[in-house]
């Protein structure tokens, strides 16, 4: 049992109002796929997919554990695996998840697999490196794979996906523009070979923003369902569902000259109140927020932390502050507290959410 007091309340509303917001920018028959990886971008990945489950068409997921804590939580929808490995291959097939096939290696090796086994059919999703250079066969390897797909009835492509590396920026309109080029090209090779024509991906979160004529056959939404879109004006338009909570420990009086925290980085220069929260370092909280850099709300007001983070608690200046042991205190609750915090942090906001600990408690309000 997680019994933490700081807990991470993922906001059940926030999450239908930024996925209809995507949804209204899709054709009707556009499938979507929930990514949820890295326990839902540092929520619950569990919490989050069983809440969704039903307005959504796929998920996906980074490694097999993933996708295997989804099925034990009997989420029954397609799960795409984005990253496996050869030594999970089994696993993949006896949770039902649908790997992503990136180069020869795992290819080959899911391939004598499915023969093994025998497996009939089984799904599996083939990526295209289009620019981004991180996984995914290139364009000429599109004959050695057909011929392989074309000795075997083990195994099915349900899709042909790629990544875009540069959607968020429109000063890469031009090299993003090619990418889903090559992709369109990519994806015809497959049509004329095979007798059937796979499902087409290539779009993230900003990709839908910015280039919603290449929704093809489905899009990934990631960062987008929790709150977050490439532009400022584009977050505006969605809700926060992050909203990170603990409570005041401790109440200290200081007087001038003591010290708070490690290091004495902080020293009081008049008669001062300071408030133990119990989260630091080890829960998510940057060490660069500390010495008044980042602050946290208590009772409608800013309260900076003082001294440096620990990696259990911070210590924050509550001196103007009419606060009790036991009030609410908020990490953050919006996208602008998140933002400031990663600006703080010299960081993204990707970073900021996934690195919220798996210690800290998680709920789901809808």
């Amino acid at each position: 049992m997680n019994n933490h007091v700081t807990v991470l309340e993922i906001d059940g509303k926030a999450l239908d109002h930024n996925l209809n917001y995507f949804k209204q920018k899709l054709e009707s028959k556009t499938k979507i796929l929930a990514v949820v990886k890295a326990f839902g971008y540092g929520s619950d990945g569990v919490k989050v997919a069983k809440y969704i489950e039903n307005k959504v068409d796929y998920f996906a997921v980074a490694y097999t554990q993933e996708g295997i804590a989804l099925r034990e939580a009997e989420i029954k929808k397609p799960i795409l695996v984005l990253h496996p490995q050869i030594p999970n291959l089994q696993p993949i097939v006896d949770y039902r998840l649908e790997p992503n096939l990136y180069n020869f290696k795992i290819f080959n090796a899911f391939l004598k697999l499915a023969d093994k086994a025998p497996l009939m059919n089984y799904p599996i999703h083939i990526k295209f490196n289009t620019g981004l250079n991180r996984l995914g066969f290139w364009h000429n390897d599109i004959p050695k794979i057909l011929t392989s797909l074309q000795e075997t009835n083990h195994v099915k492509v349900v899709s042909i996906f790629s990544h875009l590396a540069a959607s968020e920026d429109l000063e890469e309109k031009e090299f993003t523009i090619n990418q889903i080029n090559n992709f369109a090209y990519i994806a015809q090779q497959f049509y004329k070979h095979l007798d059937y024509q796979p499902m087409l991906h290539i779009l993230n979160t900003s990709g839908v923003v910015n280039y919603a004529q290449a929704q093809f056959d489905m899009v990934r939404i990631g960062i987008g369902l929790f709150g977050f879109g490439n532009t400022k004006e584009e977050t505006l338009q969605l809700k926060n569902t992050h909203n990170l909570k603990s409570i005041i420990s401790q109440i200290h009086l200081i007087q001038p000259g003591e010290t708070v925290g490690y290091n004495r980085s902080f020293v009081a220069k008049r008669p001062s109140k300071s408030a133990t929260i119990p989260i630091g370092h080890a829960d998510g909280i940057s060490r660069r927020l500390g010495n008044k850099k980042g602050f946290v709300i208590i009772n409608n007001q800013k309260a900076p932390i003082i001294g440096n983070v620990c990696m259990d608690m911070i210590m924050v200046d509550v001196t103007k502050i009419d606060c009790k042991e036991g009030d609410e205190v908020i990490i953050f609750n919006t996208q602008e507290m998140i933002q400031h915090n990663s600006n703080i942090s010299e960081t993204i906001v990707y970073e900021t959410l996934t690195a919220i600990s798996q210690r800290v408690k998680k709920t789901l309000k809808s």
